[in-house]
């Protein structure tokens, strides 16, 4: 049985890359690999919508949100943690192993943030010195509002704006030069369609200002150390050379197809899995906040979503993946990033219709497939 790996990550890697991370491996203490390495820094700026230096990191995207803290910021230092999902919660943890104080904004799962309570949080705490927030929360498929938290911190010196975009960068546009964000993070095996491995990391001058000052414990993250050596087209460390090479792949095909575009196609592939579901009377997770992502789908009433996702599998060798902690059993959820199409999408909405007809759930068969088809007519 064919597998279909339709999770927000991994993702499917297109052919074209697989095979450029086929060929032979190359030293990467070498100008061929330098003028490869040099290229993928370039591209990733044009995808980070930046003219700063993109930091290529040889680690999952947590590797950089580790970085992101242990750079910028002291022991006893307190950050802002917006906490709406298992990756907010992930702020909370790595703050906590470093001695960095957190004021937590929990949020409801399936809701996005309020500019305003991040707001009156800075007016109470005077102390805050940055605000780590995702702009894409996986777990939920929640986007927040990055732009309008960007506001609140541009124009002041004493405290940054740390965004978790691994994944919303590729997918729909954070704009970290124009909004003023001081940290944006991206990851490999997301909207940059290749396997795990890679993580990507920008910052502002404000947030270097920041690295000068900061005491805190790093070594392999030390991010002054990869900003040196990326400027001399090179890494401290040694570099994933297969998936910086297999990067380039991407990267190219993202300037071929143009960013307006991969946002595009992200945003129909997200309204016809949306509508697709809410056709068979399943709706979305995230509701007025979606992230073009994925989709993060509510079981049917007394119905367990792993039954769904096990089904999937078994019956139709689909891999979608579940809902974490208070979600678990709740909500599924199905990628829109990576080597995706259209025939993806129509596939998984109908062996989702096969599963709920073998569960007794009552909708109209076809009603999804119907509503994904028509929507999917205008990639």
């Amino acid at each position: 049985m064919k597998n279909y790996v339709l999770t927000p990550g991994p993702v499917p890697v297109p052919e074209f890359v697989m095979l450029e991370m086929a060929k032979p491996i190359i030293h990467h203490r070498t100008e061929e690999f330098e003028e490869i390495f040099y290229k993928a820094t370039q591209g990733l700026k044009k995808v980070f919508m930046t003219e700063e230096e993109v930091l290529i990191l040889a680690s999952s995207g947590t590797g950089a949100m580790d970085a992101a803290i242990c750079n910028t910021l002291s022991k006893g230092d307190t950050a802002l943690v917006v906490n709406g999902g298992k990756f907010g919660e992930r702020w909370l943890k790595i703050c906590k192993a470093y001695g960095v104080n957190t004021i937590e904004i929990k949020v409801e799962w399936g809701k996005a943030v309020s500019p305003k309570v991040i707001e009156d949080a800075l007016k109470e705490n005077k102390s805050i010195k940055a605000i780590l927030v995702q702009a894409s929360e996986t777990s939920t498929g929640v986007e927040h509002p990055i732009e309008d938290i960007a506001k609140l911190t541009k124009s002041r010196d004493d405290i940054i704006l740390i965004v978790d975009g691994i994944t919303a960068v590729g997918a729909f546009p954070v704009e970290f030069d124009k909004w003023g964000i001081d940290i944006l993070i991206g990851g490999s095996q997301k909207a940059f369609m290749m396997p795990p491995g890679l993580a990507f990391i920008v910052l502002s001058k404000k947030a270097w200002d920041f690295n000068d000052k900061s005491d805190l414990p790093k070594f392999y993250l030390d991010l002054s150390q990869a900003h040196k050596n990326s400027l001399k087209k090179t890494s401290p460390w040694t570099p994933a050379v297969t998936l910086v090479i297999g990067l380039n792949a991407v990267l190219e095909y993202f300037e071929k197809l143009g960013l307006e575009k991969l946002f595009e196609r992200h945003s129909i592939l997200s309204e016809a899995t949306t509508k697709g579901f809410e056709a068979m009377g399943l709706e979305n997770f995230a509701k007025g906040c979606t992230s073009t992502a994925l989709s993060v789908i509510k079981s049917p009433e007394g119905i367990d979503a792993g039954l769904i996702i096990k089904g999937l599998k078994k019956k139709y060798g689909m891999i979608v993946a579940g809902g974490q902690d208070q979600a678990k059993g709740k909500i599924f959820r199905i990628t829109h990033m990576g080597y995706v199409d259209k025939a993806d999408i129509i596939s998984v909405i109908a062996g989702v219709e096969g599963i709920l007809t073998e569960l007794k759930y009552k909708f109209e068969p076809g009603s999804g497939v119907a509503k994904a088809t028509q929507i999917l007519d205008k990639l």
